[in-house]
């Protein structure tokens, strides 16, 4: 049986707007919120799917995963009393935060379908979630580090120290969850988390693609028409031959297998190294070698401009 998708659960069709999207909301929370006696985990179901269809951005990317058939989670793993995230995407600290009587749903109001205040205002609460960000090297989130950071609850004024550990393979902008290391709960309601965002400096030769590594490599415009044969660093450390065949055109890029960082989404995957040659014509030639191209020029009769020579052919005789 085919996956069910946010569309189906809350029953509005993949083009409905925003305002048909939080009607059905709307109208399912009533039916299935837990306080009025309803299923929660059907209310959790039709939340989540509220959360990623309310939202612009988390409902494009939602669209386009559906479009290659996928249907996205939130986190990619972790250990170690954190998940990794590159979406920023925690369904369970949403849910928590729901049951507690927080705004989790795109700053959807229940108060507006159940009262405000009540049995509800009494209700324990978590705490808040506290942010951080950490810098590292392109090198460190390559490989994986750690860091020791420490931070202030705004509320009690405590003071909090702990290891950041970054996974191998931390891309810019990923997210750490340490949990219950955020603001204190209200009326004895669990802690919130800490959530510490990674910022990945640049490197003078890599670009990160997710896992894959990609460089551009310059070659000579000799090196490109007969061939070479040219050492390129790998990131990890060691260094491969890259084999450029006779004739090559610039923008070719070239893929070496495992040689990029480590897949924080899958488990024991890596990215490849895509090392892309641009072909680098000399700027101040010498007498001989500008006769000696200039010569060549004069012999080649090759055709590079096919179709703009035929246009101009068809414009000369119209």
């Amino acid at each position: 049986m085919p996956q069910k998708t946010y569309y189906d659960i809350l029953g509005v069709g993949r083009d409905a707007s925003a305002d048909e999207i939080k009607k059905a909301f709307r109208k399912l929370a009533v039916k299935y919120h837990p306080d009025a006696g309803g299923d929660e985990n059907k209310f959790k179901e039709i939340s989540e799917a509220y959360d990623t269809l309310s939202d612009d951005k988390k409902r494009k990317d939602y669209d386009q995963m559906l479009m290659f058939g996928g249907i996205p989670g939130a986190d990619f793993g972790g250990n170690g009393g954190y998940t990794y995230s590159t979406s920023g995407g925690d369904w369970a600290s949403m849910f928590e935060s729901m049951r507690n009587g927080d705004g989790a749903f795109g700053g959807f109001d229940f108060s507006s379908i159940f009262g405000g205040g009540g049995q509800a205002s009494n209700r324990p609460r978590k705490g808040q979630d506290l942010t951080l960000s950490v810098d590292v090297s392109f090198e460190e989130a390559f490989s994986g580090a750690s860091r020791k950071v420490s931070y202030q609850v705004p509320s009690t004024g405590e003071r909090q120290s702990l290891t950041v550990k970054i996974p191998a393979g931390a891309v810019d902008g990923g997210k750490l969850r340490y949990r219950n290391r955020g603001e204190v709960g209200v009326n004895g309601g669990a802690r919130g988390d800490l959530i510490i965002t990674t910022n990945v400096a640049d490197h003078p030769l890599y670009k990160r693609d997710g896992a894959d590594v990609r460089m551009d490599l310059p070659i000579s415009m000799y090196e490109a028409a007969v061939g070479a044969q040219i050492d390129v660093p790998a990131p990890n450390g060691t260094t491969v031959r890259l084999k450029v065949p006779a004739g090559t055109q610039g923008g070719k890029t070239f893929r070496f297998r495992n040689l990029g960082a480590p897949n924080v989404k899958r488990k024991g995957s890596t990215g490849a190294l895509l090392v892309t040659v641009q072909v680098e014509v000399p700027t101040n030639l010498g007498l001989k070698e500008r006769e000696t191209l200039k010569r060549l020029l004069e012999e080649d009769k090759r055709s590079y401009r096919p179709q703009v020579e035929s246009y101009l052919k068809k414009k000369e005789t119209a």
